[in-house]
């Protein structure tokens, strides 16, 4: 059990590092670079490998970490997006969990209903936030600002999400598995 704790806390600070680092990897296509919101993959696949608590506090830290250290994302849109993140990593690997070990649903279904429900999920918590903390600062948030941040303007990160999440989600799991981690 140790030895299980202390691989998922190695595998969340390389997914705490990924999704500080992926960010300028992205930025760097204009256009597109921060439409693949590069700090969800990171925190999608923790939820996935190491579990919904391990899932939860990366997500819950990344955006908070990467503001202290570089400015971004800027307040206080940083804010909801560790609501967000939170929402992801805590969703996929509760839900991932439940499907895998109480269900008959082969892995590979459940991977892809665990990542569309927090997917859902977390824009929709993104968007409560966003309420929220731009009312706070006495701006508004329209639903139509929520559809066009949420899916509009987020469809290639949603492509890249149910392209490399699951996929990658059950290799890593596997090749855990296989080792007798």
């Amino acid at each position: 059990m140790i030895r299980k704790q202390t691989v998922y806390l190695c595998l969340s600070a390389m997914f705490l590092a990924l999704a500080l680092l992926l960010p300028f990897l992205t930025g760097q296509i204009p256009r597109f670079g921060n439409m693949f919101s590069p700090m969800h993959l990171p925190v999608l696949l923790c939820g996935f490998i190491c579990g919904k608590w391990w899932g939860a506090g990366v997500g819950l830290v990344a955006p908070i970490l990467r503001f202290a250290l570089f400015q971004m994302p800027p307040m206080p849109g940083c804010l909801s997006m560790m609501a967000e993140l939170c929402v992801y990593g805590l969703t996929a690997g509760l839900l991932f969990e439940v499907l895998t070990r109480r269900t008959r649903i082969h892995k590979t279904a459940a991977a892809y209903i665990s990542l569309l429900c927090a997917m859902l999920l977390g824009r929709i918590v993104w968007g409560i936030a966003q309420v929220v903390v731009l009312g706070v600062a006495g701006t508004g948030f329209s639903w139509q600002m929520f559809v066009s941040g949420a899916f509009l303007n987020a469809w290639p990160a949603i492509l890249l999400q149910l392209a490399l999440v699951p996929p990658l989600a059950l290799l890593i799991g596997n090749e855990l598995k296989r080792r007798g981690l």
